[in-house]
């Protein structure tokens, strides 16, 4: 994945991620939207920690494979086209496959709740599992 800053997208924040990911905003969350929609790209092997929502994010696969895991169940392979309604409260984690990038659109709703409650970082163990 080239260098993908300077396209409308930015770093994403390293503090959340294992690996480079980059955020571009599509729709932004203001006093009249409750909903804020963005591209998030992940190169080969990044994933973000584990964290939670206070309310559903949906998240839609456009490019790639898409890891996602809930705490205790194992591993998901999510591919394009395909999307996840991730309910509030849970924690999970996502990014891309160890062998190629991904992009996926994550929508988050009902922000005047918040958006993310970031945890620990997923460890290689559980990314490997």
């Amino acid at each position: 994945m080239e260098n993908l800053e300077g396209n409308g997208f930015k770093a994403a924040p390293a503090d959340y991620f294992s690996g480079k990911a980059f955020l571009k905003t599509l729709v932004a969350a203001d006093e009249l939207t409750n909903c804020n929609i963005s591209d998030v790209a992940f190169e080969k092997g990044c994933r973000n920690n584990w964290h939670t929502h206070p309310s559903n994010q949906i998240l839609i696969v456009k490019e790639g494979t898409c890891y996602y895991q809930e705490e205790g169940k194992p591993i998901q392979k999510f591919v394009v086209g395909d999307a996840i309604n991730i309910l509030p409260g849970v924690k999970h984690w996502h990014g891309a496959s160890p062998d190629a990038p991904m992009v996926h659109i994550a929508i988050n709703i009902n922000t005047e709740n918040g958006m993310v409650n970031w945890l620990e970082p997923v460890t290689d163990e559980q990314y490997n599992a």
